[in-house]
């Protein structure tokens, strides 16, 4: 120390080191002070009163966990796939269980496991290919748990969240616990030639999870799990359907109301799918006679390269714009025929889905 800082007093670290051994437990508490460095070595041991306590999410996960389930879908009573699902709602027959459209995507047969190893018969109330989202209920009696449901817009980017699912392997890896953070909200991605608003969360997801329940701190279902990015450049980047969106879906199959979406009347393909085309846009191949492209004039052969002047390079895009509107609605459809670019106005026609 130099001459000029000999007189000052100062505390320089404080250090409680807490050590477990077979024998037994013991604290020792050292402080360094002064200018002289004095050292205070203090040793207590205590065999009964040291308690380590971290309980981490089990509380929020125990509030979930009985509500999820490995769900089996067969196809000419082999099976074909598995994934996950939870037990969103129940009435006085039925608990109605949410997964992924694509996890039950050509089953011929269903089943679901609970955490009690009840497989049980279950039966498809409805499923969307474009939101992902899919409903099978099951007899009342073998609900264990109705799963509580939270907010996708209250959480902010930062907060805690968890996964329950089926990964991989679900005989050996069923009812998986998987922690991590919101990372982003509003993610728009593409998947299996839809584009989707999703979440996003460095929560391990992997195949099998799909379906499965994303959850907040408080053990609230914030989203339905349905892909993640998959490569030797991405690490942690997995996505959910908000479970706003989730259960309107959810809620329309239960009730027996048709998904109605705007609708063109065209049958089309991507330009840059052509081993023959370096352009992007999506063809025409026929239109539909009477259908609001034909009565807007489009034809076969033609190109669309934008809607309202957003830019759609992709069917995945052109659906993703034209379902941001309503039936009804008149949108602008920029094309090109014969390599000239043209305009016309389109109010857009109905159809419906009922699951």
């Amino acid at each position: 120390m130099k001459e000029k800082n000999k007189y000052i007093f100062y505390v320089v670290l404080s250090i409680l080191t807490i050590c477990l051994s077979v024998g037994g437990s013991y604290f020792v508490v050292t402080t360094y002070s002064g200018n002289d460095s004095t050292k205070t070595i203090k040793t207590i041991t205590d065999y009964s009163n040291v308690t380590i306590t971290e309980t981490g999410l089990s509380v929020p996960v125990a509030k979930v966990y009985d509500s999820v389930v490995v769900v089996e879908t067969y196809v000419n009573n082999r099976l074909y796939a598995t994934g996950t699902g939870f037990v969103f709602k129940e009435d006085d027959n039925y608990g109605y269980i949410l997964t992924n459209h694509h996890v039950i995507e050509d089953g011929t047969s269903f089943k679901v496991i609970f955490t009690d190893d009840n497989e049980v018969e279950v039966e498809v109330v409805g499923s969307d290919e474009y939101s992902d989202i899919a409903v099978l209920k099951v007899d009342k009696k073998y609900v264990l748990s109705v799963a509580s449901l939270g907010s996708s817009s209250d959480m902010s980017v930062g907060d805690t969240t968890f996964a329950i699912g089926a990964p991989v392997d679900a005989s050996t890896y069923s009812w998986t616990v998987t922690r991590g953070i919101l990372s982003g909200k509003d993610r728009v991605v593409e998947v299996n030639n839809v584009i989707m608003n999703v979440l996003q969360t460095d929560t391990a997801i992997n195949s099998g999870n799909s379906g499965g329940p994303l959850c907040n701190a408080n053990g609230e279902v914030i989203g339905v799990i349905n892909m993640k990015l998959s490569s030797s450049q991405v690490e942690g980047m997995g996505f959910a359907i908000p479970i706003e969106v989730a259960i309107e879906y959810a809620n329309n199959f239960i009730n027996g109301d048709a998904i109605v979406r705007p609708y063109l009347g065209v049958s089309m393909y991507d330009l840059s799918s052509s081993l023959f085309s370096r352009e992007d846009g999506i063809y025409l191949k026929s239109v539909e006679k009477d259908s609001p492209a034909a009565k807007a004039g489009l034809e076969a052969g033609d190109i669309i390269i934008k809607i309202d002047d957003k830019e759609v390079s992709t069917t995945a895009y052109l659906k993703y714009e034209l379902y941001k509107h309503n039936v009804g609605d008149e949108v602008t459809i920029t094309y090109k025929r014969n390599g000239e670019e043209h305009t016309t106005t389109v109010t857009l026609g109905s159809y419906d889905i009922r699951g």
